[in-house]
């Protein structure tokens, strides 16, 4: 009951202090709809794919039809996409049957993980003498060889993240595109370290929803992953 109470003191605090006739309009948000590719190929399963452009295994193929039921029914004001195959194919059921295509952003392509490339995470202790859990702490620490420098990786991400804000402001952006892409998006979003975004999983052909403000950014939906939580016809 206080809360209430409160709520409604400041309710009727803001309106007296307004001009008379002009009422408070709460700001519209941009609302990011971020979508990681589906599932790759078997020979790249735990592996640091990064710049190398493989394609999706059977069961991604499937994830991405589950992803385009979920989704086919939204409104998106603006579509993007990185220009990698993974993502090309997990963009075609959902483009194919919203009926539009997505604007191809070639900043929006994986990090290059340099000589960590192509190994399976169980073999960067041996051959790096690191634990490659913490490879979001390696990357922006530069202590990975031949990988893409972090200041480049972080100015090019907000580079297009500054793109699509400008171009969807107060709009519902989609964005296709990568597990690390996403990472760095929230990290940029959320004012924080890249290296603390290993607290957030990004699943195969999973969704999160950002809701930006000018003075704030807030999660409204994360790692939702339509094709593990849903039936067949997209309903629960």
């Amino acid at each position: 009951m206080k809360a209430t109470a409160t709520t409604e003191t400041y309710t009727l605090t803001l309106q007296a202090a307004l001009p008379i006739g002009i009422r408070y309009v709460r700001e519209q948000p941009t609302r990011l709809h971020l979508v990681r590719h589906g599932e790759v190929d078997e020979a790249y399963h735990q592996v640091f794919g990064g710049s190398i452009d493989m394609e999706l295994s059977a069961t991604g193929h499937e994830q991405a039809k589950g992803l385009a039921k979920f989704l086919q029914g939204r409104n998106f004001d603006h579509i993007y996409r990185s220009p990698m195959v993974r993502v090309r194919q997990t963009a075609k059921p959902l483009l194919d049957a919203l009926g539009r295509e997505a604007e191809v952003i070639d900043e929006l392509r994986e990090v290059d993980f340099g000589v960590w490339t192509g190994h399976k995470w169980h073999e960067i202790q041996e051959k790096f003498g690191v634990d490659a859990e913490d490879w979001l702490v390696h990357l922006e620490n530069g202590d990975v060889a031949e990988a893409e420098p972090m200041d480049g990786y972080r100015s090019r991400i907000r580079g297009s993240l500054e793109q699509m804000m400008g171009e969807g402001a107060g709009q519902d952006v989609l964005v296709l595109c990568h597990g690390g892409v996403i990472r760095m998006l929230l990290a940029l979003l959320l004012d924080e370290p890249f290296s603390k975004m290993d607290r957030f999983e990004v699943d195969f052909a999973s969704l999160t929803v950002i809701e930006h403000r000018s003075n704030r950014a807030e999660i409204k939906l994360h790692n939702f992953a339509p094709w593990l939580w849903l039936g067949e016809n997209g309903a629960a």
